[in-house]
């Protein structure tokens, strides 16, 4: 008898124990990607954005306008969907700014797992933490792409929500030995020390709030996962061969967006998917002298992460990468949480994460 898929809340996830971990959730971020180079892993993303003055127009939310100085509302309803060697997925976002003063995540997502053929629902869970996670495996590939012979690295985090949180977790398992240092900055300031108190020193790197870029000009890698809505540094703050994992909306500056094109190597997770989403810096530069990033960006040099041969050959060099957050990492991460907690048979559990990570 078929059965009907099971939605599994953020809190029944809690009850049963589920754990995000690093590891695995690298290992399969790895399986997606080996899965997008060789073309047996698809995704599109579309969004759905609403005009401001629709919610300032609402006496009850008039209020908070003048809480959000520097800060994007990003109200936007988002639909990611993939299909890998084993499963198909969407996700489901809806984000708002103004959730964070009702008490409310910023975001919330819902994953609806299928079977990759039938295209039947598998699982319905909630995915907010899962995206946050997949998020975090851009800053452990990065680690592993360019740092992994480093030591002594002192790290930059703009940024002190849900996904920061996520990338100390996965920096500080995969960066022993090569992290010395992560400074943690975020807009208001208070949140960055709340979350290095929070996370204090369990994981073996040292962390350390700070409320400006002083230390920036210091750590050769730097993380832009804020919701700023300008950029975040000025290029005489930064040191000019640092590599940036951009991860938000405008926080890099068009001057050494410039500086990237000239004389460094910049990538994106998708060209395509970051040009046509237009909301990070490098899509923005293009868009506002005229033209798109998937038109001249290419032209400039600029690489999608899949066709990226490797760091071998990468001087001293200003790196840029820009993320939009796949849809396949979603699903494949997804796939990892419902195979580990949820498969009904754990011997069928076992075989088929094996199949699907081979």
């Amino acid at each position: 008898m078929e059965t009907t898929p099971k939605y599994i809340s953020l809190a029944e996830m809690k009850r049963l124990g589920v754990r995000l971990e690093a590891p695995a959730l690298h290992n399969a971020a790895k399986a997606a990607w080996s899965d997008i180079r060789s073309g047996r892993a698809h995704g599109l993303k579309s969004v759905l954005s609403f005009h401001e003055t629709e919610l300032w127009n609402q006496s009850h939310f008039e209020a908070y306008r003048n809480e959000l100085q520097g800060e994007r509302l990003g109200w936007k309803l988002s639909a990611l969907s993939s299909v890998g060697a084993r499963y198909a997925a969407v996700k489901v976002v809806g984000a708002n700014a103004i959730n964070r003063r009702l008490g409310l995540p910023r975001s919330t997502s819902t994953i609806v797992l299928l079977d990759n053929f039938t295209l039947r629902p598998l699982c319905i869970m909630d995915g907010t933490e899962i995206s946050a996670a997949r998020t975090a495996t851009y800053a452990s590939m990065v680690l592993e792409l360019f740092f992994s012979k480093t030591d002594d690295l002192s790290v930059f985090l703009f940024g002190a929500g849900p996904i920061a949180e996520q990338i100390i977790k996965v920096l500080s398992h995969f960066g022993a030995g090569i992290i010395s240092t992560i400074y943690v900055r975020s807009r208001s300031g208070i949140s960055a020390y709340q979350l290095v108190e929070r996370q204090g020193q369990s994981f073996g790197v040292r962390l350390e709030a700070v409320a400006d870029n002083q230390k920036l000009r210091e750590c050769r890698f730097v993380i832009t996962a804020s919701n700023a809505s300008a950029p975040v540094f000025e290029i005489a703050d930064i040191c000019p061969n640092a590599t940036i994992l951009h991860l938000g909306g405008d926080e890099t500056p068009a001057d050494h967006i410039q500086n990237v094109l000239r004389s460094g190597l910049a990538l994106c997770d998708d060209i395509s998917m970051v040009s046509q989403r237009n909301s990070q810096s490098l899509a923005l530069y293009f868009s506002r002298l005229g033209s798109t990033l998937e038109q001249a960006g290419p032209v400039l040099g600029v690489l999608s992460l899949k066709d990226f041969c490797g760091a071998s050959s990468i001087s001293e060099r200003p790196i840029l990468l820009t993320c939009v957050g796949l849809p396949m990492l979603d699903l494949y991460l997804a796939a990892q949480v419902y195979e580990t907690w949820f498969l009904p048979d754990p011997h069928t559990a076992s075989s088929l994460h094996s199949s699907s990570v081979a």
